[in-house]
């Protein structure tokens, strides 16, 4: 009987037992589908480097002498003195030219990109919401001419604004800027797939105007793209090289990436005949950092919209 009754207790056991190694098995197979390939982490740690070390060379050589980016490590620090040099030899470059060109650029930033968001939201309001001949044509000829490159465009553009005397004055950029369908496209696409069409019949029938739903309804809700379009167009705008270039003949009219050219043209060892107004490696990599400032203090305040605005009809409830 004793016997009888330990078998029980040991077929418990040996179960017990292999129900633990079970459960051993099962962990050991979950951690083993927990381990992480670091595949992945490694190729965005790489891209990581690539887009980060030019920017900080970037910054590090505005504080060294022209010797020390040369001779020195690249990514050394160089000196306040040498930073303090370098801005008093760049803001003393044909009296203050790079605050002149930072201004225009301003200017001819905010005009067209007052105009631009002027004209995109009701255009892109009007080709997700409204029923009209020719309606495919027109977002079809918005998508190609968002498609082609700018540089295409600048002889075209030159010889029509020549055509209206326009040739050399702040209109002859801002007005070309102002026409942007990479905006038109964004809205149209906001407000396509964001904006329930029951919220706006439902305004239609309480008797507003298409202009009254567009202004009361359709607008209010369509801050983040207002954002996206408008911090899209003051980049494409500020960035903007070949249109000034050919436009404005005069260098107090030149935005700053034009301006930018013609510091590189004043370098000796990127051209040889530079001259007697010499500009050295470290004031031209200055000179860039206080181009790309005004981008990076946009993006700073606008970040949230932009975020909301290209989240914007990823999701529907």
């Amino acid at each position: 009987m004793r016997t009888d009754t330990a078998r029980p207790a040991i077929a418990l056991a040996s179960g017990g037992g292999r129900g633990v190694q079970g459960r051993g098995h099962a962990r050991t197979g979950r951690r083993a589908r927990r381990r992480v390939n670091p595949l992945p982490a490694l190729v965005l740690l790489l891209f990581a480097a690539f887009f980060v070390l030019p920017v900080l060379w970037l910054l590090l050589a505005a504080t060294k002498t022209d010797d020390q980016l040369v001779h020195n490590n690249p990514l050394s620090f160089g000196s306040l003195h040498a930073l303090r040099a370098n801005w008093h030899a760049l803001t003393g470059y044909q009296d203050d030219a790079i605050f002149t060109w930072l201004r225009n650029s301003a200017v001819y930033s905010f005009f067209a990109l007052l105009i631009t968001v002027c004209v995109a939201v009701p255009a892109g309001y009007a080709l997700a919401m409204t029923e009209f001949r020719g309606r495919r044509t027109l977002l079809i000829a918005t998508l190609v001419v968002m498609l082609m490159p700018n540089a295409t465009l600048v002889v075209p553009l030159f010889l029509e604004v020549n055509a209206v005397h326009l040739i050399g004055s702040m209109w002859s950029i801002v007005l070309p800027y102002s026409f942007y369908p990479f905006g038109v496209y964004l809205t149209y696409i906001y407000f396509s797939t964001a904006l329930p069409r029951e919220l706006l019949d439902a305004a239609r029938l309480d008797g507003c105007s298409e202009f009254g739903v567009f202004r009361l309804v359709a607008l209010p809700l369509a801050a983040p793209v207002i954002a996206l379009v408008g911090f899209f167009g003051f980049v494409a705008n500020w960035t903007n090289y070949y249109l000034p270039y050919v436009m404005l003949p005069q260098s107090n009219q030149f935005p700053v990436q034009v301006g930018l050219g013609t510091l590189l043209d004043s370098v000796p060892q990127f051209n040889p005949t530079a001259g007697s107004l010499e500009v050295q490696r470290p004031e031209l990599a200055l000179a860039t950092l206080l181009a790309i400032t005004p981008v990076l203090i946009v993006f700073l305040f606008a970040q949230r919209f932009l975020v909301a605005g290209m989240l914007a009809g990823a999701t529907k409830d």
